[in-house]
């Protein structure tokens, strides 16, 4: 195994984890709810109670403001994605299909639901996991 000593950020990767951690935090504190992606877009699309749209959309808006801003500050990594846009529509749905399924996504379980010992998120977390490891094993050593 060799590191890719060029684009390997332990500082910066620290620093992300910890704003994560600090926006989890506060959500919980605050506004009581988790901070699983999944749940906060599905409560936009179909609110249930009066109030409940603020706070999602000024989530949702800070995800998608915060690159920008940085990318005012800092050139922003250039990325490459190997794949043809049928291929992400197919694997958008199937997260969002698997996401449903799960009753939560990598963010509410992985990062808040083991935060707070939940066994059902320790579950989920290995689950998705190992069929992460397992579609990248079959995509690039048995199809490739």
């Amino acid at each position: 195994m060799t590191i890719d000593w060029l684009h390997f950020t332990p500082a910066s990767s620290f620093a992300g984890g910890l704003l994560i951690g600090f926006a989890v935090a506060l959500l919980i504190l605050l506004e009581g709810r988790i901070a699983g992606i999944s749940g906060i877009v599905g409560g936009l699309l179909q609110p249930r109670r009066t109030g409940d749209v603020g706070w999602r959309l000024a989530f949702v808006l800070g995800l998608v403001a915060a690159p920008l801003a940085w990318g005012m500050l800092a050139l922003l990594p250039q990325g490459r994605i190997d794949a043809t846009w049928t291929t992400l529509v197919v694997a958008g749905l199937l997260v969002g299909f698997g996401s449903r399924l799960g009753s939560g996504c990598t963010s509410g379980h992985g990062v808040c639901g083991l935060s707070r010992l939940s066994p059902r998120s320790l579950a989920a977390t290995v689950v998705f996991m190992a069929a992460g490891f397992a579609t990248v094993f079959v995509a690039r050593h048995l199809l490739a």
